[in-house]
Parts: structure tokens; sequence; C-alpha cells
């Protein structure tokens, strides 16, 4: 059990005394809760409960009949280091009343907070500040690319600059190797130092002041410390050297610096590629639009646009919001958007997605969608998010880093005195000092998981696989068994004529038949059966008396006969029997199909043919299962149909686990069962799996499903593709293996690294030089993430 501590919570909904007597009651019945008090006119409840009790005292709240208003803010923070400037970033907001929770991110420098209520950002703002960095309310519709590009630029210059004075500093020591024995005087040695020291290096220097001002200690701090310290002591040599030549050390600083300002570059340089994803998405978004009011066309902003406007759209052109086509033909190439890599046709009636480009055709578009609630906006902040959080591991790093830099200075300081008290020169105790200061930054801790969380989600984004949240990318590669929903998920949700047979044995005669009375009918059953005639390429006659005959079928004239096309009780009802089709009646009905019989009713009554329909498997839903199945990750059919189709569905794609009639309520308690026996993932697309899409432990909707599918699912597949499915286990396999590659090489550096600096092993440039390349190397190894291909998926494109 957590500290007690006191919890301020806004409740929403509270009208009189009698509302605020059934909150307090609500929240006293909160195990741990304790003097609790409810204040009608500030709509404020306070509570003292465990640290841990916010949940249960927010179910409470809503429980009762009210609610805890709650909002989310992003920040833009600048100062950020290494892993311990996030953690008293995050304890500075912590502090704040009505914060909820906050997740910060060294990668893309940014802050995700929940609020409790209504809190003014400039607390926020004043909070980071008094943590000595600086911060501000970051905005979706302004990018912060120009101020990324114009601070990357003004770090390329003084890196130059630094190491132009460097190299002059530390070319005697490049030299000796070849028997060239050669050193600057004291004074121009000064002269190259003391710019580096104080100019490019002074960023080390305000941002160590702010950690000191603020009680803690960061990257920076351990810099200015350690270079201080040698430049310090080449005073002390130079002037108390009596005319001899002093041993000075200013190289040793102004190559450190150099360094760290040149891993410094190639990491915001490497931080800026993770975050390419989300560019390459907000280019995608046309800043202007052709509008046709009454047969005119004009050029307007995207934001002059309303809902049901037309637009129209040129033949390579973006579209520009997200709609539905009303005149014309063409292709949509959304590969940026859906990972599609084919284009798309469209026609009349067909939806088109904005940002994706318009192939060989003029298209008229009537807008369905604008701003922040197209799909390619909901996709950047699906995208955005992702990268913002946190994953579990993660915490782990938090804990470490807050006693990391403390831990180092006790080191250094060790490592000073004991050399000392071993007999060595003062000058030698400082160095390996230095060393240890200098080797021992926090940097690559800091940049281990988020930079290889950014990768992941960016590259798995350009395939058309959305990740919601860090968790789930870091839970999907532990998945060992898969639930699929049946129809809309493995099947394509449209029927489709399964088995049909002719009694005199002519398919295409009876299909044309069945056709002429389907001719003109909207029911998905006409649909499948005039679908089947044109891909036989038939042409389909007239019927003429055309009659609906309610609950059992339909019915027309053709060429003087009365023909009909219904169910068993039309059949019935015309007292036919089965005869020869009995037998395929009752296998086929035994699958789970649906059965129509085409008869005669006259001249002379009689059966000639029997349709049987069904569900048909979606592409690429038998490879899904099979690449599963190789990975030893075991799959399941999770349907509300009968147990006939179930199993028919279930044997074509080998799945052994069939859980069939399955209520929509009881998914989420199947889901939930089999959570026992090890990660489970599920993937559906209707409301009906949003239950179980919640309960599983990664839950994946299907494009083209439902928002509320979408929104209980941590990873969201673009297309209906189930080998989309193996491919989201794949890129978070991926990308948890470059987690723990970057936090092995990272802790490896300092676990090496310390004890070489600590016993004279190494010098304050070498130190300098391997801090560097391990923040160098963390970010590069992630970067190599986007290099990931769905290959299962290419292959059978």
């Amino acid at each position: 059990m957590s500290d007690s501590i006191t919890f301020d919570l806004p409740i929403a909904g509270m009208t009189c005394a009698s509302c605020a007597g059934r909150v307090e009651r609500a929240l006293s019945k909160v195990s741990g809760a304790s003097a609790v008090s409810v204040n009608l006119a500030t709509e404020q409840a306070r509570v003292q409960a465990p640290g841990d009790s916010l949940p249960a005292l927010m179910a409470a709240v809503e429980r009762a009949g009210y609610s805890v208003p709650q909002q989310t803010i992003e920040l833009n923070i600048e100062g950020m280091t290494c892993a311990s400037c996030v953690g008293r970033v995050e304890r500075a907001l912590n502090k704040v009343a009505g914060v909820k929770s906050v997740s910060v991110n060294l990668a893309n420098e940014r802050a995700h907070l929940e609020l409790l209520g209504q809190v003014d950002s400039q607390t926020l703002l004043d909070a980071v500040n008094k943590a000595g960095y600086s911060a501000s309310v970051w905005q979706a519709e302004h990018p912060q690319n120009d101020n990324q590009q114009q601070r990357l630029k003004h770090e390329r210059w003084a890196l130059i600059c630094a190491i132009a004075l460097a190299l002059p500093l530390v070319a005697p020591m490049l030299l000796q190797p070849f028997g060239i024995h050669w050193m600057l005087p004291a004074w121009a040695q000064f002269a190259l130092a003391t710019p580096v020291q104080f100019i490019f290096g002074a960023r080390f220097y305000v941002a160590a002041w702010k950690a000191v001002r603020a009680g803690a200690g960061n990257m920076d701090l351990l810099v200015a410390l350690g270079t201080s310290a040698g430049y310090g002591l080449s005073l002390y040599e130079w002037a108390t050297a009596a005319g001899r030549m002093p041993h000075l050390y200013f190289e040793a600083s102004a190559v450190v610096i150099a360094l760290v300002l040149l891993g410094k570059y190639l990491e915001s340089r490497a931080k800026r590629q993770t975050a390419s994803a989300i560019r390459a998405l907000e280019a995608l978004r046309p800043e202007r639009a052709i509008q046709v009011i009454d047969g005119r066309e004009q050029d307007v902003a995207i934001s002059a646009l309303r809902l049901n406007d037309l637009v129209l759209v040129k033949p390579g052109e973006r579209f520009p919001v997200d709609g539905e086509v009303i005149e014309g033909q063409s292709h949509a190439d959304e590969a940026l958007i859906s990972g599609e890599s084919l284009p798309v046709p469209k026609q009349p009636g067909d939806k088109v997605t904005g940002g994706a480009i318009n192939g060989e055709g003029r298209l008229l578009v009537r807008t369905q969608a604008l701003g922040a609630e197209t799909v390619l906006a909901r996709i950047i902040r699906l995208v955005e998010d992702a990268q913002a959080a946190k994953a579990p591991i993660q915490k782990l790093v938090d804990k470490v880093s807050q006693v990391f830099v403390p831990t180092v200075l006790v080191l250094a300081l060790a490592t000073l005195i004991g050399w000392w008290l071993y007999g060595a020169p003062l000058e030698t105790a400082l160095i390996n000092a230095v060393a240890v200061l200098v080797i021992a930054c926090p940097c690559a801790l800091g940049l281990a998981t988020p930079t290889a969380i950014m990768a992941g989600t960016g590259v798995a984004a350009r395939h058309g696989i959305l990740i919601k949240d860090a968790e789930a990318l870091e839970r999907a590669h532990e998945v060992s068994s898969v639930v699929f929903d049946k129809t809309g998920t493995l099947t394509s949700g449209t029927p489709r004529i399964a088995h049909f047979s002719a009694v005199d044995g002519n398919k295409d005669a009876l299909l044309k038949l069945a056709g002429a009375l389907q001719r003109g009918s909207e029911h998905p059953l006409a649909k499948a059966v005039l679908d089947a005639a044109a891909e036989r390429g038939l042409n389909v006659p007239d019927v003429s008396d055309s009659q609906s005959l309610t609950g059992r079928g339909i019915a027309g004239n053709l060429d003087g006969r009365r023909l009909a096309l219904g169910n068993r009780r039309m059949l019935e009802e015309s007292g036919l029997s089965a005869g020869n089709l009995s037998e395929s009646a009752q296998a086929w009905e035994a699958e789970g199909r649906t059965l129509s019989w085409l008869i005669e009713q006259s001249p002379e009554p009689q059966v000639l043919g029997l349709f049987a329909f069904g569900d048909t498997l979606k592409p690429g839903a038998l490879e899904a299962v099979q690449q599963l199945a190789a990975r030893d990750i075991h799959s399941h059919l999770l349907t509300g149909d009968n147990r006939g189709s179930a199993r028919v569905v279930a044997e074509a794609l080998g799945i052994r686990n069939v859980h069939a009639e399955v209520l929509p309520a009881d998914k989420a308690a199947t889901v939930s069962e089999l959570k026992k026996t090890g990660v489970v993932a599920m993937v559906g697309d209707g409301i009906n799996d949003a239950p179980a899409l919640a309960a599983a432990d990664i839950g994946i909707a299907m494009g083209g499903g439902t928002d509320v599918a979408m929104h209980a699912a941590g990873i969201t597949l673009m297309r209906g593709d189930p080998r989309l499915v193996p491919a989201a286990l794949e890129v978070s396999r991926k990308t948890y293996a470059k987690i723990r590659q970057n936090l092995f090489w990272a802790f490896v550096y300092n676990l090496i690294g310390i004890p070489l600096a600590a016993f004279g092993f190494l010098n304050p440039v070498l130190a300098g030089a391997a801090m560097a390349l391990s923040s160098v190397s963390v970010v590069s190894n992630a970067l190599l993430l986007k290099t990931w291909k769905p290959k299962d998926l290419e292959e059978h494109r």
C-alpha cells in the first residue's frame, strides 16, 4: 500500500446538496479513503487516500452518477539532455495540482499530460521553467520542423567552430606516433581552449547551473564539472610552472566539449529521422482545394471548406478532404496512408481519403470529414500518441536515472581521493576523476527506449499498422495466442455463392434464371447471384411481373414460366420436395450455409436447383494463420455464428480452437479465460468486438471497422488484410529487440567505462569519444528499424 496523500478532484454534474452527499458517501467507500469533504460551490471533492487510489476514486464518482472532468495537453520541452532531465521534468509537473499523469519523451522532447479538471497551461510552463528548462504548449497545426531545422543549423556551426579550435590542441598527440614531437606554447593553448570552454561550452554551464539550482544533477553537470576541472588544472600548472614547460590539459577539456557537441549534433540529426514518419504524414495535407459552387470552380483554403461541399480533384493531385466520389472514375494511390501498394479503383459512391493521390481521372468529391476528423489527422494523432508514450520498460530506466548522476559524482570523488591516497600526483588523480565524470553521461540511457519506439511506430505506420500506445508495442512480441473474430476479420462479411446445383446439370442456365429474378434487387443475396453471373460472363434476361414474397423470396415471369427463388418455406408452400437435392441441402446446411431454392411454379411445378450462400474467406487469411503457426502462436476463432459456419471457416484455415455461438457480452469473458494461458491478442472489427478488444492484452482492430473497435484497440490495421496481424507482431518483436539492445549497450558502456576511467585506463579525451559514441550508436541502432518491411506480406502482393 502506497503512502496516503490528499486528492483534490473536480466533480461535474452536481446540482444540489444531496448530490454532494451522494459523492461524499461514494468516495468514503473506497478502500483507505478518509477525511472526505465535498464542496458544492467549488465543485470539488477533497479526500485522503493511498497514492495509488486515483482510479478507484474516479470510478466511485462515476458509479454515483457524476464524473471527474479530464483533459490532455502536450508541451514542448527544451533543454533536456539525458534521462535524469526527463525524471526532473516529470517530478516538477507531477507536483502541479490537477495533474493526473505525466510522460516525458526525451527523443521527441515532448511531455504528454493527463489533467483532472481545468489546469492553467501557464502553471505547467512555470513548473517546467522552475525545474531549469523551457516549455511551450505544443500545437499539432504548427509543426516544429522550422525550429528544429534552425536549432540543428546552429548546433552544426557551433560544432564546426569547436572542432576547428580543438584540432591544433590535439594535433601534438596525434603526431607523436610518427616521431614528431611538437607542442603549442601555453598561451596559444589557452587562447584556443578558452572560447571552446566558455563560448561553445556555455550551454553546459547554463544547464548545469539550472540543475544545481533545482537540486538535481544531469549530463551537463558532469560535462561542466569534468571539463572545468581539466581547464582549471591547466591554469594552475601554467601559473606554477616557474619557467619550465608545464604539462597542460587544455586539449582534454576542449576535445571533450567538441566530442560532446559532435555527439549531440549527430543525436539531433538521428532523432529528427525517427520523427520522419510524422513529417511524411503531415506533408500529405494539402493547403488548398478547388471548390465547385453552382458549376463554378474556385481555389480556396482548406479551412474555408465545410461538410457536404463539392471539391474537384484533378489527375495527380492529392485529395484535400475525406469524402465520397460523386462523379468520375479514377484510381487512388493510398500507399502512405494505408500501406496499400496497388492503386485502388474509385467510382461514384466510393470513399476517398484526404492525402491520397488521385490517378488518371477527374473526380468530383463531396466532403464528409475535415480538419481533425479526417482519417489522416486521426492517423497522425495515433502515431504521435504512441511516440509520446512511455513503454513499461522505461520505468526501470527512470528509476536508475534518478540515482545515476549523484552516484557518478560520488564515484568521481572516490576516484580522486583514492588515487591521491595511493600516492599519485594530484593532477593524475584529478584527470582520472574527470574521465569518470565524462564517460558516465547518461545520454544513451535516456535515448535507448524512446528512439526505438519512435522508429518502430513510424515504420509500422508506413505499412498500414497504427500502434496507439507504447505498451501495446512492447507487449505484442509476447503474444502466444491470437483470437480472430470471423465476420469482417477472416471473412469478407458479404455473402457469396458457396455452392449451387442444377437438377438438369446446367449450372449456367440455372444461374441466368436466378439472376433474372434478382435483377434490380438490393438484397445482399441478390448481389451475390448477380456477381456470380457476371464472373461467368452470363447475360441475365429481364423478368416481368416481379413480386417480392415477404419472408419467403421473390417471384417473376420469364418466357411464359412463373419462377420463384426463396427459402424452404416457399418450397413447402409450393407443395414441392427437395428430391435429389436433399442430400446436398443437408450437407450445406450443416456447414451453416443459407439455402435458396429455384423452382418453377407454372406451367409445371418443379424444383430447378439449389443455391447455398456463405461468407467467403478474405485473401491472405490462410497465410496469416500459417505465419502465426510458424511462429508457434495459436490461433482461435471466436464468433457469434452457428457452429456449422464456424467449423467450415476454421477447417479451411487450419484453426483448431473454435468458440462458436458466443454472445457479444460473453466474448470478453472468453478472452479473459484465454489470458490465463498466456498473452492474448484479439482481432476484430465490429462494435460487438470492442469489449473483447479491451479485455485482451493486445487489441487489434481491422481497417474498415467501426470507430468503437479502433478506440478499444491498441493497434489498428489500416487495411482489412489479415496478414497485417503477424506483421504487427513482427514489428513489435523487432522494436522490443532494439530496446533491449539499446539498454544493454547503454548500461555496458557505463559498467565497463566507469571502472576503466576510475583505474586510469581512459583519459578524458577517450572517455569523451566513448560517451559520444554511446549516444550515437544507440540512436543509429534504433534507426535500423526504418528498413523493416513485412516480408511475408510483400511476397504475396
